[in-house]
C-alpha cells in the first residue's frame, strides 16, 4: 500500500465528515490527534464556508491600538536615514514646528 501524503484541508474535511456521520467528536478527535475544540471549530467553519472555512489562517491580529497612523510613519521612515539613531532624536524632529517656505 502506497503512502499518500494529506494536505491539512483534505485532512480536516476527513474528520468533519466524521464528526458529522456521527462518529464521536472525542473519537475523532484522537485519530486526527487534535483536541475536541478544534473538530467542533472546524465542523463550524465547514458549515459556514464549505472547504474554504478548513484552510489556515492567519493568526495576525485584526488591529493594533498603539500603531501610528500612516503619515507620521512615512514621515519618520523619510528622515531617519539622516538622523542619529534612537526614538529621542527623532522625537524630537517630528516635534518641531515646521517652517513657512514663503
Amino acid at each position: 500500500m502506497a503512502l499518500v501524503e494529506l494536505s491539512v484541508v483534505e485532512q480536516r474535511y476527513r474528520a468533519v465528515r466524521e464528526a458529522t456521520a456521527g462518529v464521536p467528536m472525542t473519537e475523532v478527535a484522537a485519530r486526527f490527534g487534535v483536541s475536541r475544540q478544534s473538530v467542533h471549530g472546524w465542523v463550524r467553519r465547514y458549515e459556514r464556508a464549505g472547504l474554504a472555512g478548513l484552510m489556515d489562517r492567519s493568526r495576525r491580529p485584526g488591529s493594533c491600538p498603539h500603531q501610528i497612523c500612516a503619515e507620521i510613519e512615512a514621515a519618520v521612515c523619510e528622515m531617519r536615514p539622516r538622523m542619529i539613531p534612537g526614538a529621542r532624536p527623532v522625537a524630537f524632529e517630528v516635534n518641531q514646528p515646521k517652517s513657512d517656505p514663503g
